[in-house]
């Protein structure tokens, strides 16, 4: 296969899930951070290491949120973030790197670097302090993952680390993130106006 990485095409893909009713129903993604909205945060740094971008979500208003940018929604509609990948794996087919549209701090470096880390893996994840040891929606995925994903979500599971042993996973260690930021910062989910006040602080050091 040689390092398919740097061949294949890389498809960033914006994940835009979940509702936002702690937005009071507006999508928390267009909230701003600085001078940029949440999701051209993500969309930039995505933009200088992948060759196309590609936003899945369900919104019926998502098709205006960054123009010239495709919009696809889950093929597996309700199934969580994982349903969110395998819709990413589906429309992009080719190796994706997806980044929830929550992250505002997430490096286009970072990226880059789970892009290129290991040319024999399926997926690639970022330690993170967060509960599950890695963070999933800041992720490099090759579309080996698919099939695998679609038979977890037939079987009844939902969760994004579900399929990490059917796979050939690699972590990027701690030390190696700590190179990017900190990661409670690289990785910081704005879910809540106390998250987003935080990121607003972040953004304005």
């Amino acid at each position: 296969m040689g390092h398919r990485h740097d061949v294949d095409r890389c498809i960033g893909v914006i994940m835009a899930g979940g509702g936002s009713t702690r937005f009071g129903g507006r999508p928390k993604g267009l909230e701003r951070v600085g001078r940029a909205r949440l999701i051209d945060r993500v969309a930039d740094a995505l933009r200088t290491c992948c060759d196309d971008l590609l936003l899945v979500a369900n919104d019926p208003e998502a098709e205006r949120w960054i123009p010239g940018v495709t919009v696809r929604r889950d093929v597996r509609p309700n199934e969580g973030g994982l349903g969110g990948l395998h819709a990413a794996l589906t429309h992009a087919a080719a190796p994706v790197i997806v980044v929830a549209w929550d992250m505002p701090f997430v490096t286009g470096a970072l990226l880059q670097r789970l892009r290129t880390c290991d040319p024999t893996a399926d997926a690639v994840l970022p330690w993170s302090p967060g509960p599950r040891g890695v963070e999933p929606l800041c992720a490099w995925y090759a579309p080996a993952c698919l099939p695998v994903i679609t038979r977890c979500l037939d079987a009844g599971e939902r969760a994004m680390v579900g399929f990490h042993h059917l796979v050939r996973l690699t972590v990027l260690p701690e030390g190696e993130v700590r190179t990017f930021g900190d990661p409670s910062e690289l990785f910081l989910n704005v879910n809540t106006t106390d998250d987003l006040a935080r990121a607003q602080a972040i953004a304005s050091r």
